[in-house]
């Protein structure tokens, strides 16, 4: 096995990627359904979720509205409060993940890879989810907290956790790692800038932005549907 200041790196997104769902979406929607946040906030995003389900609209325009949901109608709302429903999401859902990323984190985890997570949800509950998968570290989206506790709307450091390939780079040097034989599991273009940078990118369920690319590109595509894993 390679020493601590050799580990290569093997870097996943989490939502789509290794949950079966949105960590963000699932919180939001918890949120409204307790009252924390008022309907409106559902509504928000309501006809851009048909559209996607209905395959009429893209998921990119989708999980944007949710993000601008979380951070609207989140400002003033006790941290604590958010954070411990998160908890609660991810102790019950934690283990609805796709059989292929589930396999290969356990694979990647065994031969002494570094996992690292890196996902535009809120950090404090993709902390949760990573911890509960055996990741080494794990990077989200920052909402900032005032003096109260409670969010204040505000993002801190947003230009960073933006560019996941910043975020790879950062933890990569912070941690003393290698992309020797490194690995990046995305599926949608936001994942792009950061499966240039490892040795063996991934492209997992993509949409068509990024399966485009990684044909392109020749990076593995692999898709899972029901039961069934498969190469494209």
């Amino acid at each position: 096995m390679a020493s601590k200041t050799e580990r290569p790196v093997a870097v996943f997104d989490i939502d789509g990627t290794l949950f079966r769902s949105s960590l963000l979406i699932e919180l939001v929607d918890e949120l409204v359904r307790r009252e924390i946040f008022p309907p409106e906030a559902r509504k928000s995003y309501e006809n851009a979720q048909t559209d996607w389900l209905n395959r009429k609209g893209e998921y990119e325009p989708f999980i944007r509205k949710v993000v601008q949901a979380f951070g609207k109608y989140a400002k003033g709302a006790p941290y604590g409060e958010v954070a411990d429903i998160a908890g609660e999401i991810i102790e019950a859902k934690h283990e609805r993940v796709y059989r292929y990323t589930r396999d290969l984190v356990d694979d990647l985890k065994g031969k002494g890879y570094f996992l690292l997570a890196i996902s535009h949800s809120p950090k404090f509950i993709v902390d949760g989810f990573a911890y509960e998968l055996g990741f080494d570290k794990s990077y989200g989206t920052f909402y900032a907290t005032g003096a109260t506790n409670r969010f204040t709307g505000e993002i801190e450091d947003e230009h960073l956790i933006m560019n996941k390939a910043a975020v790879l780079k950062r933890a990569v040097e912070k941690e003393k790692l290698t992309f020797k034989n490194s690995y990046g599991v995305g599926d949608t273009e936001s994942d792009v800038s950061m499966l240039t940078m490892v040795e063996n990118p991934i492209a997992f369920n993509p949409n068509r932005i990024l399966y485009r690319h990684a044909k392109k590109h020749g990076w593995q595509v692999v898709v899972e549907r029901k039961d069934v894993v498969y190469e494209m």
